[in-house]
């Protein structure tokens, strides 16, 4: 059975040129194509601001260095298999960190 699996993307950095930000995007294409039909949600960039809301209610607004800056979804045959296609994923380029993560279907259990 194949599963979903996030793909957390940590630190990187933006392209500064709009000839730097054309190759990454070329990049992120070309690989969204390795993926095909494999790609649940190509996902989103996120921006600087996050609040963190702890289970006793407390609120803090707080952003660092190793906060996560986007993510996508894939399907995969199993873990391995999601390692392996997050490892040629182009964030890496930028010097982010990405980490896997299987999904799974509470109400199956």
């Amino acid at each position: 059975m194949r599963n979903n699996y996030v793909i957390l993307y940590t630190g990187g950095s933006m392209a500064a040129s709009e000839s730097e930000q054309k190759a990454v995007l070329k990049a992120w294409d070309d690989w969204y194509s390795r993926v095909g039909n494999d790609l649940v949600d190509a996902g989103k960039p996120f921006n600087n601001q996050a609040t963190s809301i702890t289970s006793d209610g407390m609120v803090s607004h707080d952003f660092s260095d190793c906060a996560p800056s986007g993510y996508s979804i894939i399907q995969a045959d199993s873990f391995n298999d999601a390692v392996a296609l997050a490892r040629t994923c182009p964030v890496l380029k930028d010097g982010a960190k990405v980490s896997v993560y299987e999904t799974f279907d509470p109400m199956s259990m």
